[in-house]
């Protein structure tokens, strides 16, 4: 291909992947594939160097200051990135390349972190400052506060110089990446691909109690800038910050020779199996900081350090079985059960399927030789079949029509490929079923919270979403083991129950968890037929007509009102007094009619669901994420990642002043 040609293409689909992962903590791509973009670029400006340009990834650092994070700050030192190299001989090449230049050099090797760069400034050991990397030369964003509740920070410094900026990486660690992914789950929100966008994603919280709850974590690697006191090493000055309680990068090692920096490098890569927290390669860097400000930066990397990235560790293995579990969404999940193997240090012998499409891709089945490799993570994944290996007989595996834990019928959710069960009184998701049904956007029991739920399950009181309602029968018991409180705090709970029986039956909808029916799909079916009963005996084509609902959502909703289960909890709710009905609702014109709004930010005049009702009476349809078929989005301020994609996809984007223009005009 033409080289120019190809230079063009690599450096839109660079730019690409850098966003997602940068801006958007949602990457596409694995780490090694995004290098290899890189390089493959790097090699082509290498060789024809009139091919250079000043915008090129490859001549500045991947990232922008986001808006919603906090405000934009000057970088006093600029963040930069650092050189990546793959081979021995590009380490080897470095190191006399240091020895050419200087005498005896040290060099220090290290964990490269995987997670968000930070920097922290000090003014007469107070933290006054903590600022991520942003576009790594000017601007940061100010994340100040969020850092302040990482464990690892120190607010203080004792006899501290009158500045002192050091840099460092905050992460996650696997524990709590599980701990929180599986919080997400519960209660029924995206969960995170990784640690590294999930401490991301967090440091860029408005919320600081986000970040306190969910447990991130920070090693300082590196000193930007001191004033008022030299240190002539690296080393140095992760002396005097251990001396403060500051965490550095654990277990360096000072080499002297190319071969010592080899060997550190091959341990680094022999332990990060082992490590709590995800690497992404080793770090060899100069020790001597006179050295390394004689040296310089390029415009996008220092001159005294390079990275050094792991290539893919992969192994054959056999496919002995595949396993089936159900989360608490109800999601259920394929795991490949295969032959233990060692990767990365550690012995490994599972690994997720993910689900049905994935297991088609690759054409799976018991008995078949899988290709399982780990990119610098902890997690192994499979790549590949070896089919010219697979036995006789053996054909790609097919998941199950039914939940494996309590046989209700399975179904794969619209638009995704998850198949989930479909009961309302699963054994595997009743906790989750719960957390829906009391949450703000169905029954909106206030104080109902996860702790509660949990412990009501455990002791044996919630059996199903039903059971809600005969709490109050069991009072004294409640108060007596004092599972919500005392007296008081128990008879609100009870009361707020009790209140919830008269909210709007979009909202009961809402709570029984069927597949694909959220709350706009509910207001919809229940402005179509007036009731829950209506819904409960429409026909799968009935139900096709209305707006929003689809054949998978038209055949869940039937399975539902079809089971055994579905049947007897709606009998049950209409015993307890549970309304069922759907409210008259004010229609005010058709202003808005056909059109779908996504509402975002906090408004100056109403609140978000006083913005619904609005658009709602005027004929217009509200969900809830942006997407190719939103035709406006109604922002206020802290409009944050809808903002952003709705910018991407070229939806207009509308003020409440500008929305009450547009009815009026219409009208």
């Amino acid at each position: 291909m033409d080289p120019k040609k190809r230079a063009e293409e690599l450096r839109k689909e660079i730019e690409y992947h850098s966003g997602r992962y940068y801006d958007m903590d949602a990457p596409e791509i694995t780490d090694y594939e995004y290098d290899m973009l890189m390089r493959e670029l790097k090699e082509i400006e290498r060789e024809y160097p009139q091919l250079i340009r000043a915008d090129s990834p490859t001549q500045k650092v991947g990232g922008h200051a986001k808006r919603e994070a906090g405000a934009p700050v000057k970088h006093n030192v600029p963040m930069l990135s650092l050189q990546d190299v793959f081979s021995k001989e590009e380490v080897d090449a470095f190191v006399q390349e240091m020895q050419r230049r200087f005498d005896q050099p040290e060099f220090v090797v290290e964990y490269k972190i995987d997670g968000l760069s930070v920097s922290l400034r000090y003014q007469d050991g107070q933290l006054v400052m903590a600022e991520t990397r942003g576009d790594g030369v000017a601007f940061g964003e100010d994340v100040t506060e969020n850092v302040r509740e990482i464990a690892d920070v120190r607010a203080q410094l004792k006899d501290a110089p009158p500045y002192l900026e050091i840099r460092g990486e905050v992460y996650m660690a696997n524990a709590d990446f599980d701990r929180v992914n599986e919080q997400q789950e519960l209660l029924g929100k995206k969960t995170f691909a990784n640690p590294r966008n999930c401490a991301a994603g967090t440091l860029r919280q408005l919320d600081s109690a986000v970040v306190r709850e969910r447990g991130l974590s920070l090693f300082i690697f590196n000193l930007q800038q001191a004033q008022g006191r030299t240190f002539e090493k690296h080393t140095d000055v992760y002396d005097y910050l251990h001396e403060r309680g500051v965490r550095t990068i654990e277990d360096y090692r000072v080499c002297l020779t190319a071969e010592e920096v080899w060997d550190a490098i091959c341990a680094i890569g022999e332990k990060r199996g082992e490590l709590g927290y995800d690497i992404d390669g080793a770090v060899v860097k100069l020790n001597d900081l006179s050295l390394r400000e004689e040296l310089g930066n390029t415009s996008k990397v220092p001159r005294w350090a390079v990275a050094y990235k792991y290539p893919p560790e992969e192994k054959e293995t056999q496919l002995l079985d595949i396993e089936l579990s159900v989360g608490r969404t109800g999601r259920i999940t394929p795991t490949a059960v295969f032959s233990p193997i060692r990767l990365c240090g550690t012995s490994v012998s599972r690994a997720t399927l993910h689900n049905q499409d994935f297991i088609d891709e690759l054409d799976i089945g018991i008995g078949d030789t899988l290709v399982v490799y780990k990119s610098g993570e902890i997690i192994p994944k499979i790549k590949e079949v070896r089919h010219d290996k697979r036995p006789a007989g053996v054909t790609a595996y097919t998941l199950p029509k039914t939940c494996p834990v309590c046989g209700a019928p399975a179904v794969r959710e619209e638009n995704t490929a998850d198949l989930k069960c479909t009961s309302p009184t699963c054994p595997a998701q009743l906790e989750r079923h719960i957390i829906n049904f009391v949450g703000r956007d169905a029954m909106d029991i206030k104080g109902f919270g996860t702790v509660f739920i949990e412990e009501l399950v455990r002791q044996g009181f919630l059996h199903d979403i039903a059971d809600i309602y005969l709490l109050k029968e069991r009072r004294e018991e409640l108060i007596e083991r004092g599972i919500i409180g005392k007296e008081k705090n128990t008879d609100k709970l009870l009361r707020m129950i009790e209140e919830s029986k008269e909210r709007d039956a979009d909202r009961l909808l809402t709570g029984l968890g069927i597949a694909g029916i959220g709350k706009a799909a509910a207001r919809s079916l229940l402005n179509h037929f007036g009731s829950i009963d209506a819904v409960a005996v429409a026909s799968a084509e009935e139900l096709e007509e209305v707006s929003d609902i689809g054949k998978i959502s038209a055949n869940a909703i039937r399975a539902y009102f079809d089971s055994r289960e579905g049947k007897e909890l709606l009998r049950r709710f209409a015993s307890y007094g549970v309304n069922m009905e759907a409210a008259a609702r004010q229609t005010m014109g058709d202003a808005l009619r056909g059109k779908t709004f996504v509402i975002t930010g906090t408004l100056p005049g109403m609140s978000r669901k006083e913005a619904a009702d609005l658009i709602e009476s005027y004929g217009g349809k509200v969900t809830g994420s942006v997407s190719k078929k939103t035709d406006y989005l109604l922002a206020g301020e802290n409009a944050g990642s809808k903002r952003d994609k709705a910018d991407a996809l070229g939806i207009p984007v509308l003020s409440e002043d500008e929305l009450r223009k547009m009815i009026e005009e219409a009208s």
